[in-house]
């Protein structure tokens, strides 16, 4: 336990893997203020002294903090062009924001109208979203329709608003007991891929 006073690096990223920490072992349900210092092992003060609203506000910024970084990685999927196969990067994009905690993460900020308004807020004032990862594929699929390993006929925002709302719906629907979010993922892009192709 952190010593009161005493700084501790990176505060936000050891709070947020604290709480997907809890969320993948015990569920949304042992989500509170008290559990997550604890998980963190730090003082109880520490999450409202970062997150002046509380378990909502914490909630929203870790949910918009996992989709910025999964737009962040997107971002870089261009620069795989003519790399792997098309199939397994977009593969890859998808099962980041899968991953981990993230249909929990997301499924819990559902339940919190106040984390849920916050995190709508911040997407239509330009957070990073699901709207940066949509242009993300985009634009790698268009790389790699240059290149010849994607048909010409390939309508490449329509492949990548699918692959993206699929992910969105997935996130969104997905509880315990659901089958695999990937497995799904990666079927809708062989699907995709293969039509496209």
């Amino acid at each position: 336990m952190s010593p009161r006073g005493v700084a501790i690096p990176d505060v936000r990223e050891r709070l947020f893997a604290a709480a997907e920490r809890l969320l993948a072992r015990e569920g949304p349900g042992a989500l509170t203020s008290r559990a997550i210092t604890a998980e963190a092992g730090c003082s109880k003060g520490l999450l409202h002294a970062h997150f002046a609203g509380g378990l909502d506000e914490f909630v929203a910024e870790l949910c918009l903090d996992r989709f910025a970084r999964t737009a962040r990685q997107a971002a870089q999927l261009p620069e795989r062009a003519g790399q792997d196969t098309v199939a397994a990067n977009l593969g890859t994009v998808a099962g980041t924001l899968l991953d981990s905690a993230g249909p929990v993460i997301a499924g819990l900020a559902l339940t919190r109208p106040a984390a849920a308004d916050r995190i709508r807020t911040a997407l239509q004032e330009g957070a990073p979203g699901f709207d940066a990862m949509q242009d993300a594929i985009t634009d790698y699929l268009d790389a790699e329709q240059r290149l010849g390993r994607l048909a010409d006929h390939t309508d490449t925002g329509a492949v990548a608003l699918a692959l993206v709302g699929t992910v969105h719906h997935l996130l969104m629907t997905g509880r315990a007991g659901a089958p695999d979010p990937r497995r799904q993922a990666e079927r809708l892009v062989a699907m995709l891929v293969g039509t496209a192709g």
